[in-house]
């Protein structure tokens, strides 16, 4: 049975019919620069350490609804997790007050327009907020999701980081939803 990755999901489709229907068909790309071929962006599991062993992979592409993200991921802790597309282009650890922590060479959440506010996905902060992820019992977390404001070309070189616990996609009362350690990650490619 095919779970959604997010409640964002069910407002995605009610307020703009966003699922499936990309504006072009598969393998094109066009003339605005947008791509409808799916691109697949491996994901790993990240420590202190650095990173780890493979647990799937989303495939990402355009459509009507936005950027397009399927996820088929596993080897993931059950419950929601934050979601957010970051603006580095490495998921290495890097040191925090003399610790190594995971994924920090993913950098801060995509943030074009400098506005410094966690918003969530349908809100008006920063772009990276995505739909929380919602990984079931077995540690499996499949479905599709949309980020309206995002595009292919706005993901290439980025990186697709899951974090250990949910988010309110607030600063309040934890700054960047709460969502805590970085404990999965995927660097999307630069190129077609």
């Amino acid at each position: 049975m095919r779970k959604v990755l997010s409640a964002g999901f069910g407002i995605c489709l009610l307020l703009s019919g966003c699922v499936g229907d990309d504006v072009a068909s598969e393998g094109s790309e066009s003339p605005g620069g947008l791509s409808f071929k799916p691109m697949r962006v491996s994901m790993f599991k990240i420590d202190g350490k650095g990173v780890g062993v493979e647990i799937g992979a989303l495939l990402i592409s355009d459509s009507r609804g936005g950027l397009r993200i399927e996820a088929a991921l596993g080897s993931l802790p059950p419950g929601e997790h934050g979601f957010h597309l970051h603006e580095g282009g490495s998921c290495a650890a890097g040191e925090k007050d003399g610790k190594l922590q995971a994924g920090l060479a993913a950098g801060s959440h995509y943030d074009p327009h400098g506005l410094k506010v966690h918003a969530g996905p349908f809100g008006d902060g920063h772009r990276g907020d995505l739909p929380f992820l919602v990984v079931d019992e077995q540690g499996n977390a499949t479905g599709t999701v949309h980020a309206l404001r995002l595009s292919v070309n706005d993901a290439r070189g980025k990186t697709f980081v899951i974090h250990r616990g949910g988010d309110n996609f607030a600063d309040a009362p934890k700054p960047l939803g709460g969502g805590g350690e970085r404990i999965a990650c995927g660097v999307v490619p630069s190129g077609t």
